[in-house]
């Protein structure tokens, strides 16, 4: 199903491609605006933070400083560059306070006089100020009370979600993860995008990536590199263990992809090792496992070769407990809650490149796609049919998350989901059988009625009802059990139903947010809905793209400028959370496409 890629790149240093925090990057645009104060932007290093307010500013009159480890005990050393040596704060304060925007790097390592002079800035009111702190050092007081003294306000910048880090491993690669790839990826790095970088740099110099022959998505698979780099970055924390604690470490490591029991291991070293968040321990299970993706390469590379070749386990010894863990899957979704759930087995055998049962597999991708996660489902009812190249539920399963990204296919499996992609309903509502709840999705919930309990009965009921609140609320507990294609199609059902334009337009952005997390899902219910995130002039872009013109023939149609049509698609892709023209057919419903065109 693999083969090498060889066209692929990654950088080689100079600037990370930006991409994704489309809501990040406009609130701190919005926030440094005419009459706001500004903004303190706060999270973990790698996180992005400077390259977001650098991208947010770029093209604006502003003035930079940053604080830097080396001279946080020289007086208003991180404003050297626009002070005159000697000079007091007071004389400071009034010399900056013409700067109309003022952005801070690396404000915990302000020196003192400087954390005052930004302080009193803030106070003053007359600069703009954007301010990036890294929240897990010491600021200095002065800086921590810009938002703690309410000053100004503070974004937070959590990890970048699963979604962002596949658009972003897509741009930097030119082609994009298939999925499976890119969730691994995501797991290691938790929203580090050095360290996202350093991996990506790591596995291109390993060799080519494999490419997925129905797709063309590039893929990886065989053990992590384990870098020099890596290990310094493991080092400060794994290096400060003591020997007896670092063999229950190695332990664990080698135990991988299996949590051993609590009661195999040394409860005290447990102990230690939890309140250094170095393990984790599943009270439910009575199990225990290494707290970090990371640390477990790290340890079996650093342990001789000798005793990893003794310890290392192959994936046939996975049996039992893969069984257990797809059985422990199958009965979520019998509860009808297919949350997130680790499933560290199943990941670690496509990890190591191994053949994963297609029973097993099947139940993989169909809870995927029941969560919306669409190329995920179909990445493993893929991996299934490498094992059994015909077996019918991977087959289904992949026809499936297919017709419902919106291509038309012929597997009987997915009949309904192939006949509403090719937008003649009718056909679709036929062809609904023992699942009714497809037709509530499709629109229709009469056909459903007495067929479905819980959840799913109160949507087909508020759908019936044409009840905007009610399809909120089945909206809500939807997401709530990790439903969040069904979500995203109630939320739309929802904005169609409200009569307040007000309670229409929340429903629609919830609904499209939700959209977003659903990997290119193109159903009935959603069908231009993302067209109404845009401007009128962006809307009106995007359709003739999606119909194939090029900007050149929009801008001639449109009498607008090349460049100007090039922009608005641009700010298009940010919020349809597309990558490129080629996503545009599957937001956009097809009869306005072939209108525009």
């Amino acid at each position: 199903m693999t083969s090498p890629q060889r066209g692929a790149t990654t950088p080689r240093g100079g600037t990370w491609p930006f991409t994704g925090r489309a809501d990040e990057l406009e609130l701190v645009r919005r926030s440094v605006a005419a009459g706001r104060p500004g903004l303190v932007v706060t999270g973990p290093a790698g996180r992005g933070k400077t390259r977001l307010v650098t991208e947010a500013v770029a093209g604006t009159d502003h003035v930079r400083a940053a604080g830097t480890p080396e001279t946080r005990h020289l007086p208003f050393a991180a404003f050297a560059h626009l002070l005159p040596e000697g000079v007091t704060l007071p004389r400071a304060v009034h010399l900056l306070s013409g700067v109309r925007l003022l952005l801070v790097d690396d404000a915990h390592l302000l020196d003192d006089s400087s954390a005052a002079l930004v302080h009193q800035l803030a106070v003053h009111g007359r600069t703009r100020l954007l301010v990036v702190v890294t929240d897990t050092a010491a600021a200095p007081e002065a800086v921590a009370r810009l938002w703690t003294g309410e000053l100004l306000p503070r974004l937070g910048l959590g990890p970048l979600p699963r979604e962002e880090t596949a658009d972003l491993l897509t741009v930097a690669v030119g082609t994009a993860p298939e999925p499976l790839t890119a969730d691994r990826l995501h797991r290691l790095c938790r929203g580090d995008l050095r360290l996202l970088r350093e991996l990506l740099g790591a596995l291109r110099e390993q060799g080519p990536f494999g490419t997925v022959q129905d797709t063309g998505e590039w893929s990886w698979r065989g053990p992590l590199p384990v870098t020099a780099t890596l290990r310094e970055r493991t080092a400060p924390v794994l290096d400060r263990v003591p020997p007896g604690q670092r063999e229950t470490l190695e332990r664990l490591a080698f135990a991988e992809p299996l949590a051993p029991a609590l009661d195999d291991l040394d409860l005290d070293v447990l102990e230690r090792l939890e309140t250094a968040g170095l393990v984790q321990v599943d009270d439910e299970h009575g199990t225990v496992r290494l707290a970090h993706p990371l640390h477990g390469p790290v340890l079996r590379a650093t342990a001789g070769r000798l005793r990893a070749r003794r310890l290392t386990r192959a994936p046939g010894g996975c049996g039992r407990a893969l069984e257990a863990e797809t059985a422990a899957l199958v009965r979520r979704a019998e509860r009808a809650d297919v949350r997130d759930t680790a499933a560290p087995v199943g990941e670690w055998l496509v990890a190591e490149g191994a053949r994963v049962p297609a029973r097993d597999a099947a139940v993989r991708a169909r809870l995927a796609r029941l969560r919306g996660r669409l190329r995920e489902a179909a990445a493993w009812a893929r991996e299934g049919l490498r094992t059994a190249p015909g077996d019918p539920a991977c087959r289904t399963e992949l026809a499936l998350a297919r017709a419902q990204s919106g291509e038309a296919v012929t597997d009987a499996g997915a009949a309904v989901w192939s006949a509403a992609a090719r937008g003649d309903l009718a056909a679709a509502l036929a062809a609904v059988g023992d699942d009714a709840y497809d037709a509530v999705r499709l629109g229709a919930p009469g056909p459903a009625a007495g067929r479905l309990t819980g959840v799913f009965a109160a949507h087909a009921d508020a759908l019936a009802r044409r009840d905007g609140a009610a399809l909120d609320r089945a909206a809500g507990e939807l997401e709530r059990r990790g439903f969040l294609l069904f979500a995203a199609e109630a939320r739309a059902q929802a904005a169609r139903a409200h009569r307040d334009p007000g309670a229409a337009r929340t429903a629609r952005t919830r609904a499209v947010a939700l959209a977003r997390r659903c990997q290119g899902a193109r159903t009935p219910a959603l069908s231009g809905l993302v067209l109404g995130e845009l401007t009128a002039r962006q809307r009106q872009i995007v359709t003739l793209a999606a119909a194939g013109l090029s900007n050149r023939q929009i801008a001639e149609r449109l009498t607008l400028s090349v460049r100007t049509v090039g922009n608005h698609l641009y700010s298009a892709y940010a919020r349809l959370g597309g990558g490129d023209r080629g996503t545009l057919p599957r937001l956009v419903e097809p009869s306005r496409a072939r209108t525009a065109a």
